[in-house]
């Protein structure tokens, strides 16, 4: 049902200095940073040459990512991101399997500006999932 690793998203309590350490320190491809409202962050994408990085960082004061920083006021590894075919058949198959989608199962218009849906962690061996149809 999955397909390939589409990105590892990393929330950061400073969006000025991570940029700076991916660019200047590991000389990759960092994009632009963009506002996604919907989601309560900011994001900016690390192009790899197999994958990418997503930066997080709050977008106002009730992102999701407030909370997480909160916990873990470094930062980290927040989710992954896998792609799906059809994001709504793997809806359909992971609840009938017993896992949870958060959100209420509808899916959202993600930073790539496609559906995504989020699995809840405990579900996972404590890792959030995001899946994104593509």
């Amino acid at each position: 049902m999955i397909g390939r690793l589409n990105h590892v998203a990393i929330a950061v309590p400073d969006l000025d200095a991570a940029i700076a350490l991916y660019r200047d320190t590991l000389g990759a491809t960092v994009g632009a940073p963009q506002d996604e409202p919907d989601h309560g962050v900011t994001v900016v994408f690390i192009e790899l040459p197999n994958t990418k990085i997503e930066l997080l960082y709050p977008l106002g004061e009730n992102s999701p990512i407030n909370g997480f920083l909160e916990k873990n006021p470094t930062g980290g590894i927040h989710h992954i991101c896998y792609e799906v075919d059809d994001i709504l058949a793997a809806r359909d198959h992971l609840v009938a399997s017993g896992a949870r989608v958060l959100g209420g199962g509808q899916p959202k218009i993600g930073a790539h500006k496609k559906p995504v849906l989020f699995l809840h962690p405990k579900d996972f061996t404590g890792t959030l999932i995001e899946l994104e149809q593509v």
